[in-house]
């Protein structure tokens, strides 16, 4: 099938490569005409587990092409995929000026029937907004789907080549029949295709992305309790997973939740529902107890160093906001650094992926470095914020000879109190027990 997908972001991009892979001729566009140089040379701007490997394979058996030529990129699809950002505004709701503006860009270069594909993630609504921005630009008639992406970071290739379940809000027949064929190869396995009205599918992203914060906000809060009266979150999690009704899934607490996509879409959603006269207070609690846990290792760090924190060291460990990937954005590593510097304590920081976006937003403020243990060298603290696979069982006879003064903040509680404690750390995880 022809396939254009404009936008070459993280969705754009993992979107069009996988779908290429599947024996697709994709077309992927973007104004960004330095991104879409790099891309064209197989130099792929995100890390993502798998990815540069399939843009490189598509690239060379001639399934996938980058262009910053729109229109070009326009005609040459039977479905075009919007596939560019929609950042929040100040007050919260989505900024759909990309969408709308590349939706009139289809319109004025569409050249025969096609299937429109919403696949950034937009409220309700947003489809009739595009319709009618495509519609100023066209007689040609052609189809609206909603197809919202559920891809986690540091998975993205395999949530989409292998989805749990598919979901395409639709118009028409000719819309279903397009993407079932569309997705037909991804989900031979049984998981489905939940065809549903545009309006529901709209509104599935942002509720799943939702329901994901809540459990996340949920543990923290519990973990707080947890730390009051010496009871163990990770105890208290066994039991509550056990029961099927509640699983596993997304029950670990933290240092608060970050990336491109739950606190964006939570705002937005909250948005919504205060726009159509129901109260979002569920969701801004959620959201005030995500930010209220960002501080908790600030707080814990500067009270471990001491009334007078200034000129003392620490070591940061991770600043993705999660592993697997580089992205930094909305990540709780960055409240706590800065924090750290306002109160002049030295930072050094190691992350395996995220080491050059860190260097975009800190500059020569704290020191980067490419061995973990270089962080902890004469510091006064170790503070974990990011559970990569190397940071999960070092060698912690050396780093207590490293450390300076041995306190560990495990923000990801990746280590055992018991066993911390007989290395001889001063030791604090999240819910562990009274800090």
């Amino acid at each position: 099938m022809r396939v254009t997908v404009l936008g070459s972001g993280y969705v754009g991009l993992v979107t069009a490569t996988c779908l290429a892979e599947t024996g697709n001729t994709v077309v992927c566009t973007d104004l960004d005409a330095n991104k879409i140089s790099k891309l064209q040379q197989n130099e792929v701007p995100i890390y993502e587990p798998g990815l540069t490997h399939l843009v490189r394979g598509n690239q060379l058996a001639g399934r996938l092409r980058f262009t910053t030529d729109s229109g070009a990129a326009i005609k040459h699809g039977k479905v075009v995929f919007i596939a560019v950002g929609t950042p929040h505004e100040r007050t919260g709701s989505a900024d759909l000026s990309q969408v709308i503006s590349a939706a009139s860009q289809i319109g004025c270069h569409m050249n025969e029937s096609k299937v429109i594909v919403t696949k950034s993630t937009a409220p309700v609504g947003t489809s009739t907004r595009i319709r009618q921005a495509i519609e100023a630009g066209t007689n040609v008639p052609f189809w609206m789907c909603s197809n919202p992406e559920f891809l986690s970071q540091g998975s993205a290739v395999s949530d989409f080549m292998k989805p749990d379940r598919v979901v395409v809000g639709h118009d028409s027949d000719e819309a279903r029949e397009t993407m079932a064929e569309l997705y037909a190869p991804y989900v031979r396995t049984g998981n489905p295709i939940l065809f549903m009205d545009i309006a529901s599918a709209e509104l599935t992203k942002y509720a799943a992305n939702a329901m994901l914060a809540s459990r996340i906000s949920f543990m923290n809060k519990l973990a707080e309790l947890c730390d009051r009266v010496g009871a163990d979150v990770l105890e208290v999690r066994r039991g509550m997973a056990a029961d099927h009704r509640i699983g596993s899934a997304f029950l670990f607490p933290g240092p608060g939740y970050g990336g491109s996509c739950l606190p964006k879409d939570l705002k937005a959603l909250a948005e919504t529902a205060r726009s159509n006269d129901v109260n979002p207070d569920l969701f801004d609690v959620i959201g005030a107890v995500n930010e209220r846990q960002r501080t908790l290792l600030l707080t814990r760090a500067l009270a471990a160093l001491g009334p007078d924190p200034a000129g003392r060291a620490v070591g940061v460990w991770g600043l993705a906001f999660k592993a697997g990937t580089d992205d930094l954005r909305e990540s709780p590593a960055i409240p706590l650094i800065e924090g750290l510097l306002a109160a002049n304590v030295v930072v050094r920081a190691h992350d395996p992926k995220a080491a050059d976006n860190a260097l975009s937003i800190f500059g020569d403020r704290i020191t980067l470095v490419s061995d973990p243990y270089d962080a902890v060298r004469g510091g006064d603290a170790l503070i974990i914020m990011t559970e990569w696979l190397p940071y999960r069982t070092p060698d912690f006879e050396r780093i207590h000879r490293l450390l300076r003064t041995p306190n560990i903040l495990d923000g990801r509680n990746l280590y055992e109190p018991k066993r911390m404690r007989q290395y001889g750390f001063i030791y604090q995880g999240i819910g562990r027990g009274k800090a």
